[in-house]
């Protein structure tokens, strides 16, 4: 079957699952507020206008759901922990994601987005935790990649441990660059292997 992450368009934004399209398997992409998930979404779609990217964190509101060749959707979750125009309900945040993985059968990965260039925080923590909680399948990306020298690289499991009081394993994380073509192509390929699990 062949996907190309070219015939990618905007279906519709929802705030209830039972408000989502029509069933294909999902791909979520969830991270802090300013981590540079709307521009990796962005990247690894080659279209630099399709999810809404601000300078200001906390813009993006409820779920938007883009259609993949027609055959999953990548899901552009709100970010978590400071919204710029500061009316955000984090209650109902929390509600909706509750919501969205409760017998969600569709959801088949979340890309779980870090900043590489700094040390997990206390809503990183927490947001970890709840994802394990979840049972659900999540993969680590550390963004903005491209930013670090190697020591800084070298830092990264270092503060991965020391924040979520566990090892992290060479399969569970990648680093990525919105500037860098080769971690997007491995990203796709990681989403691809697992729209069927």
């Amino acid at each position: 079957m062949d996907y190309s992450f070219k015939n990618i368009k905007f279906v519709k934004s929802v705030v209830d699952i039972k408000d989502k399209p029509i069933s294909l398997p999902e791909i979520l992409f969830v991270g802090k507020s300013n981590v540079g998930k709307s521009s990796l979404i962005n990247a690894i779609c080659n279209n630099k206008h399709l999810a809404y990217t601000s300078s200001k964190p906390g813009m993006t509101k409820m779920l938007n759901y883009f259609s993949v060749d027609n055959k999953f959707y990548i899901v552009d979750c709100p970010g978590y922990g400071y919204s710029a125009k500061k009316d955000f309900d984090y209650n109902f945040y929390g509600n909706m994601l509750e919501t969205y993985f409760k017998d969600n059968n569709d959801l088949k990965l979340i890309i779980f987005l870090l900043d590489s260039r700094i040390i997990p925080g206390e809503n990183d923590i927490d947001f970890f935790n709840f994802l394990k909680e979840s049972k659900q399948k999540f993969v680590i990306c550390f963004t903005k990649s491209d930013k670090l020298n190697q020591s800084e690289r070298a830092r990264i499991k270092k503060n991965y441990s020391l924040a979520f009081n566990e090892e992290i394993k060479e399969d569970s994380y990648f680093l990525v660059s919105i500037k860098n073509n080769s971690s997007l192509e491995k990203l796709k390929q990681f989403i691809l292997n697992n729209l069927g699990a």
